[in-house]
């Protein structure tokens, strides 16, 4: 048995090329400014008097725009190619930040301009994330390992995003830390063109509707991929809209202003050990081991519910062990995406996935006040752990999710995107 599992790892090709080893940089520098941005606008907002509902309008203008726009990302990313319009992308969230950087560092802005630019970062960024799932198989050969290591990378950024970003606005000023933000685009965009890519298949004849309406019959076509998209829905409005606002009116209540933060932190640390966990286990049918996984992430709606009742480092274990939860199942859904759609309409239907994931969130976000003063915070964050249980379930009892099987070729190493086989996924 160790012999043929020492075969089949000598025959799994090497993570770490040229491209890879960039792409990685390019990832972990661009979650790095995801995650920094929105501490330092609130941080930055709220310093200069701006009230809580302007900061929900700037960071609602980035969802609004983000939402609105990535399916016509995913559109050009098959149409052009996803490396270059991700580079744009970045460039111009780069020199977005950077004005923001110059207007902070130089008065106090205007609410409109700070609405303006983070509505457009939005529509850059849903012009950017298309092509993260669609530039994976092109980079690794194992996206597995590969998606495995960006849940990784997507977990230090976690940590130490916010982290960097509230020590720059404390130790120096918001300005700068803008600046820094900037500086992570930049620094994805200029890892991006360094990739050296083989030649993609690319059908610029038909239109943007045509394109829109064959992204959408891919998508549909899949009852695996609407059933999680449709489960998420529910995740959406019940658990990952509500969670940050009542969580952290939970947690800084019982244990101080700076618990949530640690608590973010124990999350995305949680993401690290799931990350590397997804790296070793490869099961044969992975959305359905990804759905066993989820039933570790209710633990963190749960703790944030019984905060009050919770010693800290309790508190912090949950919030780590739904991440670990949390992170296996995404790298079983990326990866699934990615080796189950034809690579030439990955960036389409991603960008569907993407839009469907996270359309329910702001509905979320909006009923969780007023719900909150009708129910109670407590009441409601632990009515988010029995909803998120339940959608763990609905994962497993979902025949198409749970029968999905792993899209392999020769010792353990993943094919190029394939059509799903109909046995196996209606």
């Amino acid at each position: 048995m160790t012999d043929v599992a020492a075969t089949a790892s000598a025959a799994r090709p090497p993570l770490w090329t040229r491209n890879f080893t960039f792409y990685f940089t390019a990832r972990i520098a661009s979650l790095l400014g995801d995650a920094m941005l929105p501490v330092a606008l609130s941080v930055a907002m709220l310093a200069l008097g701006y009230g809580v509902s302007a900061v929900g309008y700037a960071l609602g203008a980035w969802m609004g725009a983000f939402a609105l726009f990535v399916v016509f990302g995913g559109v050009l990313a098959d149409q052009i190619h996803p490396r270059p319009l991700m580079i744009t992308a970045d460039a111009v969230r780069c020199g977005l930040i950077g004005a923001t950087a110059f207007a902070f560092a130089t008065g106090r802005p205007e609410l409109w301009f700070i609405i303006g630019v983070t509505a457009l970062g939005g529509l850059a960024t849903a012009m950017f994330q298309p092509g993260v799932n669609g530039l994976v198989p092109q980079v690794a050969a194992d996206p597995q390992k590969a998606n495995g290591v960006l849940r990784v990378a997507q977990g230090i950024s976690t940590m130490a995003g916010p982290a960097l970003a509230g020590l720059l606005v404390a130790a120096a000023s918001p300005a700068w830390a803008f600046a820094a933000t900037a500086g992570t685009f930049a620094a994805s965009g200029l890892s991006l063109f360094a990739l050296r890519l083989g030649t993609y298949a690319i059908d610029r004849s038909a239109s943007t509707l045509q394109n829109l309406k064959t992204g959408w019959h891919e998508f549909r076509s899949r009852s695996w991929l609407w059933s999680v998209i449709l489960i998420w829905w529910v995740l959406g409005v019940f658990v990952w809209g509500p969670v940050v606002p009542l969580g952290a009116a939970s947690v800084t209540g019982a244990h101080g202003s700076a618990a949530f933060g640690y608590a973010e932190g124990a999350f995305g640390a949680g993401c690290v050990l799931g990350g590397l966990v997804a790296i070793l286990i490869r099961p044969a049918r992975p959305l359905f081991g990804g759905a066993v996984a989820m039933f570790l992430f209710p633990v963190m709606p749960l703790a944030a519910g019984l905060a009050p009742d919770l010693p800290l480092p309790v508190l912090l274990l949950g919030y780590a062990v739904s991440g670990t939860g949390w992170a296996f199942w995404g790298v079983q859904w990326a990866t699934t995406v990615q080796t189950q759609i034809p690579q030439d309409r990955l960036n389409r239907v991603s960008a569907y996935e993407i839009a469907g994931s996270i359309l329910a969130v702001p509905l979320g976000q909006v009923i969780a006040g007023p719900a909150s003063s009708v129910a109670g915070v407590h009441e409601l964050l632990l009515l988010a752990a029995l909803v998120s249980t339940g959608c763990a379930a609905a994962l497993i009892a979902t025949a198409p999710i749970r029968r999905l099987r792993r899209v392999t070729s020769g010792a353990g190493v993943e094919s190029a995107p394939v059509l799903e086989q109909p046995a196996e996924s209606r």
